[in-house]
């Protein structure tokens, strides 16, 4: 095998108003609890059933770590797109414990809100070592959080077939 892959996408409900926690140095780390669910009907009875899994997700990348805490809150379904990380701990009795969690940082994590506007909707990509990744949202111009993506086409109050009818040669 040439190589191997850690790449974990969620589509989920938060369960909690996330946790935001700095480090010694004062950067940020955001803890969520993201719930998933799948239904069936049972093949015997007839009834819809249900099962929920429920997935911490760590956000070390800064520019996650904004959109996190000015917009994510509980209900709140998002995408999530990072690796799979095992760490080791003890508890108060000396027990070794494990935790699998799913953990956003560096280029390869994605953050997406998919509620409408009036629960947050936008989109923030990875890249906390070159200024963190950015907000986007769908009815605004894009904002920049943390230097990571600007620029894009504001439509302040106009038509957006007003705006995109110009004089393009193709």
């Amino acid at each position: 095998m040439a190589g191997s892959v850690n790449k974990v996408i969620l589509i989920g409900n938060v369960g909690a108003d996330p946790e935001i926690r700095r480090t010694q140095d004062g950067r940020p780390i955001a803890n969520l609890r993201i719930a998933t669910s799948e239904t069936w009907r049972d093949r015997n009875s007839g009834e819809r059933r249900e099962k929920t899994e429920w997935h911490n997700v760590v956000v070390f990348n800064e520019g996650l770590c904004k959109v996190v805490e000015q917009y994510v809150k509980k209900g709140a379904k998002l995408y999530i797109e990072g690796q799979l990380q095992t760490r080791k701990w003890q508890d108060q009795t000396g027990n070794d414990r494990y935790t699998t969690e799913v953990v956003l940082q560096g280029f390869n994590s994605t953050l997406t809100m998919l509620d409408g506007r009036g629960e947050g909707g936008g989109a923030a990509r990875g890249g906390s070592d070159f200024g963190g990744g950015g907000y986007e949202d769908y009815d605004q111009p894009r904002q920049s959080a943390g230097g990571g993506r600007s620029g894009g086409q504001s439509n302040q109050g106009g038509n957006l077939s007003r705006d995109l009818d110009d004089d393009i040669p193709f």
